[in-house]
């Protein structure tokens, strides 16, 4: 499997909508958009980002190109988490979810779930 890299705000809007729609012209991904759209070059340019980065790819039909994800949405929020996880909590999980449980004012049912839940992924041949 590729290395996976942190991505910019910019790309990470544009890959949410990719990971979306599967596969899309500039237009498609433009199309994507809730808030203000974006101008039809700058999502043509992140596009262009992403593919060298590789997380990316596309294929031409006719004379323009269709982009697909190289990466899922599944394996960047892996990625992000072990990010989040090793840069701010020092690795802990456990640090981890005792700020979500003070930030979002959790109740001890919740707490316990999201533990519990953390233990069985990390045990092996789950």
């Amino acid at each position: 499997m590729m290395e996976i890299r942190q991505l910019t705000k910019a790309e990470e809007e544009v890959m949410q909508i990719l990971w979306k729609i599967g596969e899309g012209t500039v237009k498609d991904i433009l199309d994507g958009f809730v808030e203000k759209q974006p101008a039809y070059t700058t999502v043509a340019t992140v596009l262009k980002v992403l593919k060298k980065k590789e997380v990316v790819d596309n294929r031409a039909v006719g004379n323009t190109y269709i982009y697909y994800p190289q990466i899922t949405k599944e394996d960047y929020s892996s990625f992000q988490m072990k990010h989040l996880l090793n840069n701010y909590f020092g690795g802990s999980f456990k640090r981890l979810a005792t700020f979500f449980a003070k930030d979002n004012n959790m109740d001890l049912d919740e707490l316990e779930f999201m533990l519990k839940e953390s233990e069985s992924k990390n045990k092996p041949n789950n």
